[in-house]
């Protein structure tokens, strides 16, 4: 158990090793200014995530604002039946459950895109399969041993991996679906994008203005810095 909360302490590098094999990550489409996906994907974190994972500095009145959302529709739409336009998004469930059904209590993700990147999360949604001597009955090629169940199973359909030998060791080569999900996998892929998407915005809602507001900041360095070189080119002339 111990060493399952260090593993889900420490931050994965973005080049990733499962089974004593490399895997290659796939690449989200990432938009911020896409507000229709982040619509989709803070409803569908909502709907699959926040059972057990809060964004506890996200309001859902901030998604109203940033996404250009009428409140009533973010009540009607994204939030969970009862909550209030100024809630945070917190889970529901108690530190003590979770601790007993999972062994560990599941990590806030607000900032999860940050730490991770967008690419992994990606893959990692992706990438469940089938492994009955699991204790959850999964496990995941980025994310090995993972503590968590494949909660999208139903829409992807499931999966199992399959293996070749390699110096002694099971790599897993690829990975296979047995069944079909309620989604084709053009369709879970798009659920997956908007979802990692929203959690790329949740990381930092402000992004897009920061990158806004250093193009006016860097046009102010470089007039500055002309206006400084003149400055001083007319102050040295008369020294020389």
């Amino acid at each position: 158990m111990k060493k399952l909360i260090k593993t889900l302490l420490i931050v994965m590098p973005f080049s990733v090793f499962a089974s004593g094999g490399e895997v290659k990550l796939e690449h989200a489409d990432i938009d911020l200014s896409d507000n229709a996906s982040l619509e989709r994907g803070a409803k569908n974190y909502v709907t699959y995530c926040l059972g057990c994972h809060s964004i506890k500095h996200m309001r859902y009145k901030r998604i109203a604002i940033d996404l250009e959302l009428d409140e009533k529709e973010v009540l009607q739409v994204i939030t969970p039946y009862g909550a209030n336009i100024y809630d945070k998004m917190h889970t529901a469930m108690n530190r003590h459950d979770a601790t007993k059904w999972f062994g560990t209590y599941p990590p806030d993700l607000s900032l999860i895109s940050r730490s991770r990147g967008a690419d992994w999360l990606y893959t990692y949604l992706k990438s469940f399969y089938k492994d009955p001597s699991k204790p959850l009955g999964v496990n995941n090629t980025v994310f090995e041993d993972v503590g968590m169940p494949n909660v999208l199973w139903q829409l992807q359909g499931e999966q199992i991996a399959i293996t070749a030998t390699e110096d002694g060791k099971d790599v897993i080569e690829e990975l296979q679906q047995i069944s079909a999900g309620q989604m084709s996998p053009k369709e879970f892929d798009q659920f997956v994008n908007d979802l990692v998407n929203f959690l790329e915005y949740a990381g930092e809602p402000v992004q897009l203005e920061r990158e806004r507001m250093g193009k006016y900041v860097l046009f102010f360095l470089l007039m500055f810095t002309v206006v400084a070189f003149l400055l001083k080119r007319e102050y040295w002339k008369d020294i020389h």
